[in-house]
């Protein structure tokens, strides 16, 4: 085959400091692949892996003959920090891949930016240096990250193109695969870029960082499409690659959070002016960037009012226990209070309680029985909850995901089961992931447009797989306990640099712009 011989490698994971360890069984729940098994998942119809990777490959081989050289990529559901002992292992993976890879024309990594080991701060930064090591600085490397990215300096200074996500909920994760691909064969034909990286003392509550046109109060959405806007309009246009707006994950509780924008171009004035016009509007929205939850009781009687059919029905964000952002996803707060006040024609889900779902296998459909949630303890939050249930479904394959983040992904949820408890359906699961799609409660046959009432363990990319049944002004985001709580005052933080908007009211900001 002719053609460039780029390099395919990733380190994708969301990590939440006060979350328990993540380790290989993690990675390998979700995707742990490498060589031609890894490039052959990432062509199959409904591969395992999320889309930067299936993305980048499908337009390198519509583009023309390339030759594609497959490392270790992996992949888990957001954690905690990963044990450094296997990010050790896997580092030796990747510099055995690299090593023996021989001459190459470009580099594609596959990156998050909010990964943490037990050990580092900036693991994905740790591995672009590997890379660098081993290829050289004329190679050039593209690399494509979650917009939840906690940017460090070495996230920026060894690559040739950062590429972020621009939709939240993330919809467009194969798109910018696609678009990393286009770029490095830009750079593989001669193009050079350089790049600005400017932080901003604020970091983004997760429900503050929506885009779309169906998001409320959307001041993160604004920043990155006045990013689009701009770099296709004079003096930008022709000479800016890629603007990339980067909302943080506040939880990495890292020495670079903030809302950091990063922007490729072919010359240095055009991307630094250009990141400081956006980092100025950012800062001039700072005010916005703060939390609207309901409170439990407030919610509860909301759930109660959707009895009244002349009502929409509504579905109800559990965002402090989103197993999406490193949260354990076994909270009851919300179940036992909406089971406390009879909340009837309700869905609710997914639950992470695989000791829960073994028992309702070992049962069999039909069994009532005293389900014991969260039995085997957990976190602070993960209180025990025993209630009287009866098995209504039973499932034990994995699933295809139908619509938003895991759309026609391949998800092993383990051991899953419905169950009926009082005026709610409860899907537990054995392997945890949030609940970002209908296909978990369509599994088992239940119909979420009869519900009244819908629980999810997301949150936000439940918007993008639900929006078929609920409307934005639907959407009640709960404030309960929990990992993942967006009320960032509740946290001890200890290496987020401070002050910092919206925990701080003392912050500040100032940038001199360069000319374009």
């Amino acid at each position: 085959m002719t053609g460039p011989r780029i390099a395919l490698l990733g380190f994708s994971i969301e990590c939440n400091r006060f979350a328990p360890v993540a380790n290989e069984t993690d990675f390998r729940a979700r995707t742990l692949l490498g060589g031609e098994a890894m490039l052959a998942n990432a062509r199959s119809a409904a591969p395992m892996m999320l889309g930067e990777m299936p993305g980048f490959v499908a337009d390198m081989d519509a583009a023309g003959a390339w030759e594609p050289v497959p490392g270790l990529l992996a992949m888990a559901e957001p954690n905690g920090p990963v044990s450094q002992e296997f990010f050790d292992r896997m580092m030796a993976q990747w510099e055995a891949d690299l090593r023996g890879a021989g001459a190459l024309d470009g580099v594609y990594c596959v990156l998050h930016g909010a990964g943490l080991t037990t050990n580092d701060h900036d693991p994905e930064g740790t591995l672009l240096a590997l890379v660098r090591r081993i290829v050289g600085s004329d190679v050039p490397v593209a690399a494509s990250y979650d917009l939840h990215a906690n940017v460090s300096p070495a996230n920026v200074d060894l690559v040739n193109a950062y590429i972020g996500y621009r939709t939240n909920p993330h919809l467009d994760m194969r798109e910018r695969g696609a678009e990393a691909a286009q770029v490095l064969r830009r750079l593989i034909a001669g193009t050079k870029t350089f790049l600005a990286r400017i932080r901003l003392p604020i970091v983004p509550p997760t429900v503050t960082q929506l885009t779309g046109q169906d998001a409320h109060a959307r001041p993160y959405g604004e920043l990155i499409d006045l990013g689009q806007r701009r770099m296709r309009e004079a003096p930008y246009d022709g000479r800016v690659l890629n603007v990339s707006v980067m909302g943080g994950f506040a939880y990495g509780d890292t020495p670079f959070n903030g809302l950091t924008v990063v922007v490729t171009a072919t010359d240095q004035a055009a991307a630094d002016a250009l990141a400081a016009e956006i980092a100025e509007a950012g800062w001039a929205r700072r005010g916005r960037f703060k939390p609207d939850l309901t409170s439990l009781d407030d919610a509860t009687a909301k759930a109660k009012s959707t009895e009244d059919l002349t009502r929409h029905a509504l579905v109800f964000a559990d965002v402090a226990d989103n197993p999406g952002g490193g949260g354990r996803g076994n909270t009851m707060w919300i179940l036992k209070s909406f089971l406390d006040a009879g909340v009837k024609d309700g869905l609710a889900g997914v639950i992470h309680d695989p000791a829960l779902a073994a028992e309702a296998h070992a049962r069999g459909m039909g069994a009532t029985f005293a389900a014991a949630f969260n039995r085997e303890g957990g976190d602070e939050f993960s209180l025990p909850f025993t209630v009287e249930a009866t098995v209504a479904g039973l499932r034990d394959s994995p699933v295809r995901g139908r619509r938003g983040i895991y759309a026609n992904n391949t998800l092993d949820l383990g051991l899953c089961a419905a169950l009926k408890i009082g005026g709610l359906t409860v899907v537990v699961i054995a392997n945890r992931v949030q609940c970002a799609d209908p296909v978990f409660f369509e599994m088992f046959g239940l119909d979420i447009a009869a519900a009244r009432v819908v629980v999810v363990k997301s949150r936000g990319h439940f918007r993008g797989g639900f929006d078929e049944f609920f409307r934005h002004e639907d959407v009640v985001e709960v404030d309960a306990p929990g990992l993942t709580s967006p009320v960032l005052s509740r946290f001890a933080w200890r290496h987020m640099p401070r002050p910092v908007i919206p925990i701080d009211d003392t912050a500040t900001f100032s940038i001199e712009s360069p000319g374009a």
